[in-house]
């Protein structure tokens, strides 16, 4: 059995300068859906592109799995390094571990929790976006995407209101290796874990023995198996919730409203039955895909696409790629706000390692969206947005937008 090639690095980051590089991935689908490719310093990996293969994938975590990496290269963490043991974050355990830690987290990620927070959502959003808009011109990735995901997750967690900016520089400085203007590197990365972890340790300094609501306090007074989360399981679930909680939805919002931007007939059926709001989200979902890949290990010799996968092989994930499969979405290349059913895989593709915060995601943009849509039904565009350089996160640094004078 031949294994198939392509001259494709997606390691290039000049490829995702302009967002995802869905020729390329047109390509790959076409003629390589399974396709090895290589990584700097390192041995290579599968780049899964189609729809079908990504389920499949997603499906079988027993033989696609996640422990001890979800992203494509290795890290070489040092001795004492604080990224020694980033291994051990639930989103890279398989089960047994991966379950019993996911059980203790879901506790605050109830649907009845996250229906909870809707006003208090609403009341953010419409702070958010009256002080922008007193403006007239702002950025909306600045004044309105970045503050709403963070001051949600951040109240969820317990982080007090004056330390979330901090907090928050530190999940940019980890997201964003590779970006010059971010910070970006993984000496950087490294700097930033450490100093998020040392806040963490003393945030459940002054919660422990308390009865808080709030997850930190939940997370410190839970058991697994009869056993207490060690301080680096603390820390580390602080920093998936911190990471994961509000630097993704941003990049749904920002993004989001870039393709209404580009697609003002979709905007204007919108703005005539708000009730489409719903199947709009799920749609701009699907059409930005803000987290572009994971990565899964196998664990013995399979076949996957026609193509031979041996034991250890790295397998990539490609849910930017399968989200324009037109096996499974008719004309995806197009923006359909009515596109229904809508099976897209923008939260990952079922399996343990489905989004958690997927429900409270979906409740923040359809509030944000809502809230912009009928504030502010005439907002523009004042200038191109400026992408993060990243083949992980489909993220937008600036996008500077205006509300034209009556």
């Amino acid at each position: 059995m031949s294994v198939k090639t392509l001259d494709v690095n997606l390691f290039d980051l000049g490829l995702f300068a302009d967002g995802p590089p869905h020729e390329v991935f047109r390509q790959l689908r076409e003629e390589a859906p399974v396709c090895f490719l290589p990584e700097p310093d390192g041995p290579g990996y599968w780049a899964v592109t189609g729809y079908e293969d990504v389920m499949e994938v997603s499906r079988h975590p027993q033989l696609f799995g996640s422990h001890p990496n979800t992203m494509i290269k290795d890290p070489s963490p040092r001795e004492g390094d604080a990224g020694a043991g980033a291994g051990e974050i639930m989103l890279n355990q398989d089960p047994p571990r991966h379950t019993q830690l996911r059980k203790l987290v879901n506790k605050g990620f109830t649907p009845r929790q996250i229906a909870l927070l809707k006003p208090r959502i609403r009341e953010i959003v419409a702070r958010l976006v009256d002080a922008a808009a007193a403006k007239g011109a702002f950025d909306l990735v600045e004044d309105v995407a970045v503050e709403l995901p963070l001051q949600v997750i951040a109240e969820l967690v317990g982080v007090p209101e004056d330390e979330r900016h901090t907090v928050f520089a530190w999940t940019e400085t980890m997201m964003s290796i590779g970006d010059p203007d971010l910070g970006g590197t993984e000496a950087d990365a490294r700097v930033a874990m450490a100093e998020m972890f040392a806040y963490a340790d003393r945030l459940a300094a002054e919660r422990a023995g308390g009865e808080g609501s709030d997850l930190l306090s939940v997370l410190l007074a839970a058991e697994v198996d009869g056993d207490r989360l060690t301080p680096m399981d603390v820390d580390l679930f602080f920093m998936l919730l911190m990471n994961a909680g509000s630097e993704t939805t941003r990049n749904l919002i920002t993004g989001g409203m870039l393709t209404l931007f580009e697609h003002r007939d979709a905007r204007e059926q919108l703005l005539a039955d708000m009730s489409l709001v719903p199947s709009a989200i799920e749609e701009l979902l699907r059409f930005v895909t803000p987290v572009m890949h994971f990565r899964r290990t196998c664990r013995a010799d399979t076949e996957l696409g026609g193509q031979a996968i041996a034991a250890g092989d790295k397998v990539s994930m490609w849910y930017v790629s399968a989200n324009r499969d037109a096996a499974a979405f008719e004309d995806p290349d197009h923006f359909n706000v009515e596109r229904t059913p809508n099976d897209h895989v923008a939260f990952g593709a079922g399996g343990p390692h489905f989004c958690l915060g997927a429900s409270l995601a979906r409740l923040e943009a359809r509030v944000i969206f809502e809230e912009l849509l009928t504030r502010l039904p005439t907002l523009e565009a004042a200038g191109p947005p400026r992408r993060l350089r990243s083949n992980f996160i489909n993220g937008i640094k600036e996008l500077p937008v205006r509300v034209p004078a009556p």
